[in-house]
């Protein structure tokens, strides 16, 4: 584990196992040890990145952030770590993440994997002012907020039920800083890509969506696997937003098939 300078942020990252590169890129409020339902087997095969967003986990924080400059840590990350280039993986805010990143910097990746994410284009509709403003309210009442009302609500409908409780007791131990992921919300809601520029990446992609995802709808997921031109989508049935959770064995399949195929056709040492 180490830490890198991000502009003037400190941020942290940690890697594990040997092979070609994967980086990880999480999504919205969350830290890096999300990302525990992949690391084992991407780290069988791969050497796996990962990093704390800026405002989360043990990174520092931003007052003012930009989509640009989230893709400036993961590319301060990769230079650390020493990696020209890389399969990079982000899901949710981290999918459109690596989405600029393979519109700006096409150049670092091998390929990317982009999981219950969208191209957010000027058209969809952002987060309301008013409820990026409830980070602010006191820990106690956003907490009750945030509680599922069921067990696996935000899961989706195929979610085991075994999954969903380690799910949310590492969650409750996932540090954030509420600046930090407040203005993580306001660089989402200020980033926009074109559909024009989503058709000229070149980069290869996996897209992985769930039909049950109440976050980002499903058929933003497909529209997202349609307008990139060397893509395959996987559609997630009875999958939430948080699908490494709710499908572990068929998003694991698809995963490494992906990645074992994206390391046939163009080998890349690590």
């Amino acid at each position: 584990m180490a830490f890198v300078s991000s502009g003037k942020t400190r941020i942290f990252w940690n890697e594990r196992g040997a092979g070609t590169p994967v980086v990880l890129v999480m999504g919205h409020r969350y830290s890096s040890a999300m990302w525990y339902p992949v690391l084992d087997y991407l780290a069988a095969r791969h050497r796996v990145i990962w990093y704390d967003n800026r405002g989360t986990g043990q990174s520092g924080r931003s007052a003012n952030v930009s989509i640009t400059d989230f893709v400036n840590d993961t590319l301060a990350v990769m230079d650390a770590a020493g990696i020209a280039k890389a399969h990079v993986f982000g899901v949710s805010m981290g999918g459109g993440i690596v989405l600029e990143m393979s519109r700006t910097h096409a150049e670092r990746m091998n390929s990317m994997i982009l999981g219950c994410t969208c191209a957010l284009t000027p058209d969809k509709p952002r987060t309301k002012a008013w409820m990026r403003a409830l980070y602010f309210l006191p820990p106690f009442i956003l907490k009750a907020l945030m509680k599922p009302k069921v067990a696996n609500k935000g899961y989706g409908s195929m979610a085991p039920l075994d999954g969903v409780k380690r799910d949310l007791a590492v969650l409750a131990k996932d540090p954030f800083s509420v600046r930090g992921v407040h203005a993580q919300a306001v660089a989402i809601s200020k980033y926009s890509i074109e559909r024009d520029a989503v058709k000229n990446i070149q980069v290869p992609a996996l897209v992985m969506h769930g039909d049950e995802d109440a976050a980002v709808p499903y058929a933003w997921g497909v529209e997202l696997a349609e307008l990139l031109p060397h893509s395959e989508f996987v559609h997630l049935r009875g999958a939430g937003h948080n699908y490494l959770v709710a499908a572990p064995d068929q998003s694991q399949k698809a995963i490494t098939e992906f990645l074992d195929r994206m390391d046939t056709q163009a080998p890349v040492p690590a």
